[in-house]
C-alpha cells in the first residue's frame, strides 16, 4: 500500500499585527491534535481562559510571548525554544505576544489517561 507523504515548513505563513491568529492542525488522529499555531501581537480576550479536557504541550518555536495562569501572580515569560505543559483542565491564557515579529507555536494535545 502506498502511503501519502505531506510536508511542509512551520515558518511558511503570512503572519501581520492586523490578521487573525492563524492557526493550521497538522495532525489529528487517536485523540492526540498537533496545532502549529501563528500569532503577531495576539492575546486572549479580557476575561477568557482556556480549560481543555486534554493535556497540552507547547513548545514556542519563534518570537516571544507570556501565558498566564490562573492562581499565578506573575505571567509565564517565554522566548523561543521554550516549551511548557499545561495539565488538563489548567486554566490557562495568552497574556501577549510580540507585535515585532511573528510567535510561532507548536502545540500537541493528547487525552491524559492519568486524569480519568
Amino acid at each position: 500500500m502506498k502511503r501519502a507523504i505531506r510536508s511542509g515548513n512551520l515558518f511558511d505563513h503570512h503572519a501581520s499585527a492586523d490578521a487573525d491568529e492563524q492557526i493550521d492542525a497538522l495532525v489529528e488522529q487517536g485523540g492526540v491534535s498537533i496545532e502549529r499555531i501563528v500569532s503577531m501581537g495576539h492575546a486572549s480576550p479580557p476575561g477568557f481562559w482556556y480549560d481543555s479536557p486534554r493535556a497540552e504541550w507547547v513548545v514556542l518555536l519563534s518570537g516571544a510571548a507570556a501565558l498566564e495562569f490562573e492562581g499565578e501572580a506573575e505571567p509565564h515569560q517565554m522566548k523561543a525554544g521554550d516549551h511548557v505543559l499545561i495539565d488538563v483542565h489548567c486554566r490557562h491564557r495568552v497574556a501577549w505576544t510580540s507585535d515585532q515579529e511573528p510567535s510561532v507555536w507548536l502545540a500537541v494535545y493528547y487525552p491524559d489517561d492519568a486524569s480519568t
